[in-house]
């Protein structure tokens, strides 16, 4: 493990503030400088850049950042026994570390952000990682305040996140991502890299925002793919029903085959789904 500062090993730090990783709260933390370094160039160069950084623990990723040169970085931390690791890398860092103590669910950061948008680069707590996910894809207006996501999550879930058409893990979180980012799988860590090791392989996902995502109404698309995938292995005629329309002229629409299932329809296909759906809607 390579030093990335002058300041004391986080092995040193977590025994010096009893910061056991607690299940309640998602907590594993990464105690190898040489991949929270890894991590944070995923995001691509760093240097003047402002990093949200969710769930920095006793703040290894939050060193990787600010010494490969992030101009500014934003750590939101519900953990209080994390708050005298983290002000002693402020210390170390003047001026340029901001942590807010508070649920990344109910924190905007928008307001703190300044001009330009920032990168959100996390090793997100895996209990609340797939809604911070959904709540980011969500943003509107959109292009959103940030240029890109680098977090990391469980494969499984990293897995549905990149998924394509005609796969096991291809779903709504697949829809949503693929819709409004180019997502990508960067890398795989081992559970040895984490304290305490987790049962699973872990994967860091690179998502960058799509500057005009295909225009149709996230309320609408939510609902659609919601009605596709709640029964995968129905056929659309079938699936679609509950949307309260006809199925049948929905498809027509949309240019979609009755006969489909919801796991053969590309993003594209969702979208015009989406679109046809609010016209009848509308002409009713």
């Amino acid at each position: 493990m390579s030093a990335l500062d002058d300041l004391p090993p986080l092995r040193d730090v977590i025994r010096r503030h009893g910061l056991s990783a607690q299940k309640s709260l998602g907590q594993n933390f990464l105690l190898d400088l040489n991949l929270t370094g890894r991590i944070a160039r995923a995001s691509g160069a760093l240097e003047g850049a402002t990093v949200v950084e969710v769930g920095p623990g006793p703040g290894g990723l939050t060193r990787a950042l600010l010494a490969l040169g992030a101009g500014r970085v934003i750590a939101i931390e519900r953990d209080p026994r994390c708050l005298e690791a983290l002000a002693e890398i402020s210390a170390y860092y003047p001026g340029r570390l901001e942590v807010i103590s508070g649920d990344a669910l109910k924190v905007d950061v928008r307001p703190l952000l300044g001009e330009g948008p920032a990168r959100v680069v996390a090793n997100l707590p895996y209990n609340v990682a797939t809604l911070l996910l959904v709540g980011w894809l969500s943003t509107d207006p959109w292009p959103p305040w940030f240029s890109s996501l680098t977090l990391m999550f469980q494969k499984e879930v990293a897995e549905r996140i990149v998924a394509a058409p005609g796969s096991k893990a291809y779903g709504r979180l697949a829809v949503l991502a693929g819709w409004r980012t180019t997502a990508r799988i960067a890398f795989d860590v081992a559970p040895s890299a984490f304290v305490p090791p987790p049962k699973v392989t872990s994967s860091v996902v690179h998502l960058v925002p799509r500057a005009v995502p295909l225009p149709c109404a996230l309320s609408t698309l939510e609902k659609v793919t919601e009605a596709a995938f709640g029964q995968r292995r129905k056929m659309l005629r079938q699936s679609l029903k509950s949307l309260g329309v006809d199925a049948g002229a929905l498809l027509a629409a949309a240019q979609v085959e009755e006969t489909a299932r919801a796991e053969e329809i590309d993003v594209k296909g969702f979208v015009a789904l989406s679109n046809a759906l609010d016209a009848l809607r509308a002409s009713r």
